[in-house]
């Protein structure tokens, strides 16, 4: 199987996704950072420095580094030129989704369980649609927050559909911080245990 086909394999949809010009530029790089073995997280055209378009992305693994941004920027770059979605000058902005990152994937809520988050539902669940509190566990079908403030009369846990997510985003915390350089280190260790390997499997020619 190719790495293409493993990338392509390895892809999971995203439960939050743009509308628009934001959804137009999206349509025109996921195909360029899925064969690179990126995944989009999300992109924001705003009014920032005249114009600014924000791209966040990540490996699958969650790892991104300063040269990610270069090389999914140097991929995307002539591609937008040509697809010209965005009809006035803008700067071109690659990132990570950052500590406090963007919920978008239902992997995300299994691998940041623990964790706090504010949340905002399409539609009223338990008589609301905002949210804040830990996630405590999630299926495939959606996920399982103790709210840090629930009102009187409200149930203290509360489940969320991803059907129903609008917007999803981590709280920063020290426990967040902590976990998630945790999480980087392992992730960067692997990646450089695999590359010896692949070194070390490699024919001799």
């Amino acid at each position: 199987m190719s790495d293409t086909t493993t990338a392509e394999n390895a892809q999971e949809p995203r439960l939050v996704t743009e509308t628009g010009i934001d959804r137009r530029i999206a349509d025109i790089i996921e195909p360029v950072l899925i064969p690179m073995g990126y995944q989009l997280v999300r992109v924001r055209l705003s009014s920032q420095n005249g114009a600014t378009l924000q791209i966040m992305a990540e490996r699958l693994d969650g790892t991104m580094t300063v040269e990610d941004c270069e090389a999914i920027s140097t991929a995307i770059s002539p591609v937008l030129d040509v697809e010209d979605p965005v009809e006035k000058a803008y700067h071109l902005e690659v990132s990570s989704p950052g500590i406090d990152r963007p919920m978008v994937r239902k992997s995300d809520f299994s691998r940041w369980a623990g964790h706090l988050i504010k949340c905002e539902t399409s539609i009223l669940v338990d008589n609301r649609k905002r949210f804040r509190g830990k996630i405590i566990s999630a299926d495939d079908e959606g996920f399982t927050i103790e709210r840090d403030q629930p009102a009187y009369g409200e149930e203290p846990r509360v489940v969320i559909p991803f059907t129903a997510l609008a917007e999803g985003r981590l709280i920063l915390t020290d426990d967040l911080i902590r976990d998630a350089l945790t999480a980087d280190k392992k992730a960067k260790a692997a990646q450089a245990a695999n590359e010896n390997f692949e070194d070390e499997d490699s024919p001799i020619n």
